[in-house]
């Protein structure tokens, strides 16, 4: 993940490495750290915490601990005025000793979750209030290349709002594991909407949605070398409706996008863009009231 739209970048820090949140964290924001574990590295931690102090020692609100020594795995947990919580270990063991990693914590109002070199490893729900954490604090036998502070995920409207049409940068385009959320209301008296997943270095677009409301289709296309495919609409039940209120998540896949809404699996879409790498942008327009947009 580039670190191009980030509120806050550290570049090739020291370790022990301190650095203060601008802002603190909100729901949506992503801290990316960018690095490799030592070769004979026994253990290393990333701390979000409430403020600074040693004595007394700040409350840590998530400390994410990768130990290699026996047996592999992942502990996390809170210290509060001093004691620490009970601990969470997690198995799965995603790093490597000597070897380079990304890793993303993706803020929710109820968890943090974790993925690290772009595969999903952990969630672990707060314990201590948001607003309280302003602070990152990494240690350990680690290097760190970046560290980035991005606000309200990794969609970024280029004119700041969720106001319609809609355009927005993926920030590395897409890759297997990726999902788009994105979440409105179709407009009282509509007549359709589409969503598309575009290329920006080209005219092509990966993925066109149109919901066709009045006569409930929803077809699915793409836009390659100027020219449109072969059109698909096949659907065992239309999920939308004049008024009300939608989700739809959007997964990519090694062979092929996912779509479902309102929970309910709709539709596969096999990709006629081989490199996904290149659809970087999310455009949205039509008859509908934009509410909120994550990539995860």
């Amino acid at each position: 993940m580039s670190v191009a739209n980030a509120k806050q970048t550290v570049l090739n820090p020291a370790v022990p490495f301190t650095e203060i949140i601008s802002g603190g964290l909100q729901p949506g924001d992503i801290v990316l750290i960018q690095g490799s574990v030592l070769n004979n590295a026994d253990r290393f931690q990333f701390d979000l915490t409430c403020g600074s102090s040693t004595k007394p020692r700040a409350d840590i609100a998530f400390h994410f601990n990768p130990r290699f020594k026996t047996s592999s795995c992942i502990v996390c947990n809170s210290l509060q005025q001093g004691t620490w919580g009970r601990e969470e270990t997690h198995d799965q063991m995603p790093f490597r000793q000597g070897a380079p990693f990304e890793t993303i914590i993706l803020v929710h109002n109820d968890v943090f979750k974790v993925a690290v070199n772009g595969a999903h490893v952990l969630e672990y729900k707060h314990r201590i209030p948001l607003n309280r954490v302003d602070t990152l604090a990494i240690s350990g036998m680690v290097k760190i290349n970046v560290v980035g502070f991005i606000p309200n995920s990794a969609i970024f409207s280029e004119s700041g709002d969720l106001s319609l049409p809609y355009k927005g940068s993926i920030l590395t385009g897409l890759s297997p594991g990726k999902q788009i959320t994105i979440k409105g209301n179709v407009s009282s008296f509509p007549h359709s909407f589409t969503i598309n997943l575009r290329c920006s270095q080209s005219d092509n677009i990966a993925l066109h949605l149109n919901a066709r409301i009045k006569s409930s289709t929803f077809i699915r296309n793409s836009f390659l070398g100027q020219s449109w495919g072969p059109e698909e609409n096949e659907l065992s039940h239309f999920p939308f409706s004049p008024g009300q209120y939608f989700e739809m998540i959007i997964l990519c896949q090694s062979h092929q996008l996912k779509v479902a809404v309102n929970g309910s699996h709709i539709l596969d879409y096999r990709h006629r863009v081989q490199d996904l790498s290149s659809i970087d942008q999310l455009e949205i327009m039509g008859d509908l009231e934009l509410q909120d947009l994550k990539l995860w």
